[in-house]
């Protein structure tokens, strides 16, 4: 397949909207792009388009997908206006114009007369231009125009291809309604109308809701955050305080902090003292929504203490969440509520102490990775395993934690790994299944792609997330950023390639070298692997999970490929960047990433 031969970022800020959150947004690939390369090109305009124009319009184009979005509603009705690519300038003019004017003119008019009523709105096609050789050519409109716009579309840019580029070896006009492209190699890949309806409106659904999800979400929430500040801090104490539960009122001093079954309420002094005024020697690390803290208590017991940001409406929501639910949770391998304190705008929630903080603060650190033999991995493996077993299976009401990451499983004295950071969680009924939201929250890299991109969670998107801790804690190696080592796309298709070549303990953590029992590798291996499946109904239960895992020996089906996961494990070598100058004036929220 051919590397990528231009990008192109359009930032407007001319389009007002009507002052709403609603954002327009739509993706499209290239129709003769397989999947993968789809996938792997909308996700890293995304992250470009997100990054580099926060503008209230804006459209960014590779040769493999294009993305828009808008404050206006331009699906509505078709407006062209035609971006002429860089690339284009670096073509050299041939030696005979007329002869390839000629043979342009004759295949265009082809694929001008084709695509508009095709199902897919795309043609390709090629014409004799001399004895040399030929000339390629392709045109592409969005699937949300008419056929009568789209052909509209492609005169217009047909018009223009026409004027800057018919002297060229190539040349490319780019819209976001409809684009034209001619080369004098063959560019596009193997292509046929028959491909099916169905799987056409399914990428393009996909997409859609990926774009919208990864791309928009972050960079056009700012504003909307900011008037929840706002409302949060119009937002009467007392009315939080009626929402929360009735903890009891415990002294300090008794010492019985560490066995009561009951929560208590912390007034913010003692709090501030016990954190020496949440002192930055004291942070232990950033949870959702708020900063982490070592607290002593004056009869010497340790906490954990969370100053929940004072500005986050969000933060309210997540304080609530947590005490009305996790509260109740008493396993293990979950990270137990001692309390609450709340004083005006500080909202403090209050943890057992765990002495080795995170399993992130391990898999960063090489020193602290160096510590983590084999048999350590494997029992925070099955610790995180059981705590969510005890969420999905064993806990009244069953519990979805959807923002599973290494940050989020801390670690006590005895490297016993314990689940925390619920404030993400939601309830399942006993006969619930699958459930639906239009606000996906989560954390880029571990979330299930049906979550990320169709807003759909269940038990089997928190096994993903298991699934990628699983070979995070194996390799000694993040999803996030995976890409930038140049082996594999993601950390997940690194695992599945040794795996099927049969070198899968190349995959192993250099640091355990070989105090490892290879034959338990392998199956944790393939354990995460079928964690991490594309299809959910392929994923197994935490149940299985767990026994597995404690059970030694046992055939395992075989994985099927991975899907990607959400987030920045994306071939940055493969698409390189347009340049783009804007400024945020973003206002929109579809998506809560941490």
């Amino acid at each position: 397949m051919q590397q990528r031969s231009f990008s192109l970022l359009s930032c407007q800020e001319n389009f007002a909207g009507d002052g709403s959150d609603e954002v327009f947004g739509q993706a499209l690939c290239r129709r003769d792009v397989n999947r993968s390369a789809c996938g792997d090109c909308v996700r890293i305009a995304s992250q470009e388009i997100m990054n580099k124009c926060n503008e209230k319009d804006a459209d960014i184009w590779y040769e493999y997908c294009q993305i828009s979005y808008s404050y206006s509603n331009f699906f509505s009705a078709m407006n062209y206006l035609g971006q002429y690519p860089d690339s284009n300038n670096q073509k050299k003019n041939v030696s005979d114009p007329e002869e390839l004017s000629s043979a342009l003119i004759k295949l265009m008019e082809d694929l001008k007369s084709k695509a508009p009523w095709a199902s897919s709105m795309f043609a390709v096609g090629s014409s004799n231009f001399s004895s040399q050789g030929h000339v390629y050519g392709l045109v592409q409109c969005t699937r949300g125009i008419s056929g009568s716009d789209c052909n509209k579309c492609l005169v217009s840019a047909w018009g223009d291809l026409k004027t800057c580029c018919s002297p060229h070896q190539g040349g490319t006009i780019v819209s976001r309604y409809c684009n034209v492209r001619f080369e004098l190699y063959h560019f596009y890949n193997q292509y046929s109308e028959g491909l099916g309806k169905e799987k056409i409106i399914l990428l393009v659904i996909c997409i859609l809701a990926g774009t919208l999800l990864a791309s928009l979400g972050i960079c056009v929430a700012r504003q909307r955050r900011k008037r929840r500040m706002t409302r949060d801090e119009e937002r009467d104490e007392n009315e939080l305080l009626q929402e929360l539960p009735k903890p009891n009122e415990l002294s300090i001093s008794r010492g019985d902090l560490e066995y009561s079954d009951d929560m208590f309420v912390m007034d913010l002094v003692t709090l501030r003292a016990a954190t020496a005024n949440f002192s930055l020697t004291n942070k232990l690390g950033r949870g959702g929504f708020g900063i982490v803290y070592k607290g002593i208590l004056p009869d010497g017991n340790e906490i954990a203490v969370k100053r929940l940001s004072m500005k986050s409406w969000q933060g309210v929501e997540e304080f609530k969440n947590e005490i009305t639910l996790i509260a109740k949770l008493k396993h293990k391998n979950l990270v137990r509520l001692l309390g609450w304190g709340i004083d005006g705008h500080e909202k403090l929630l209050i943890y057992e102490y765990m002495a080795n903080k995170s399993l992130d603060v391990f898999l960063s650190d090489p020193m602290k990775r160096s510590q983590l033999y084999w048999g350590a991995r494997y029992s925070i493996i099955n610790g995180i395993a059981r705590g969510l077993l005890y969420l999905h299976e064993d806990s009244v009401p069953k519990i979805i934690h959807r923002d599973l990451k290494p940050s989020n499983v801390l670690l006590d004295i005895d490297m016993v790994a314990k689940i925390s950071d619920f404030g993400m969680a939601r309830i399942f009924s006993e006969k619930q299944n699958v459930a639906n939201t239009r606000r996906v929250v989560g954390t880029f890299g571990y979330m299930a792609p049906e979550y990320a991109m169709e807003g759909q969670f269940s038990a089997k998107s928190d096994v993903f997330s298991f699934g990628v801790i699983l070979l995070e804690i194996i390799s000694g190696k993040k999803n996030s950023g995976f890409h930038l080592t140049k082996r594999a796309s993601s950390l997940l298709k690194y695992a599945w390639i040794l795996w099927n070549e049969g070198r899968e303990l190349e995959f192993v953590d250099p640091f355990l070298l070989k105090s490892f029992p290879p034959a338990d590798v392998r199956r944790t291996i393939q354990m995460g692997l079928l964690c991490v499946q594309e299809d959910p109904a392929d994923r197994p239960l935490m149940t299985d999970v767990v026994v597995l895992l404690e059970s030694g020996p046992a055939i395992l089906l075989q994985p099927k490929q991975p899907a990607f996961s959400v987030g920045r494990d994306i071939p940055l070598d493969s698409l390189s960047m347009p340049e783009s100058s804007c400024t945020n004036d973003i206002t929109a929220s579809t998506m809560s990433p941490r």
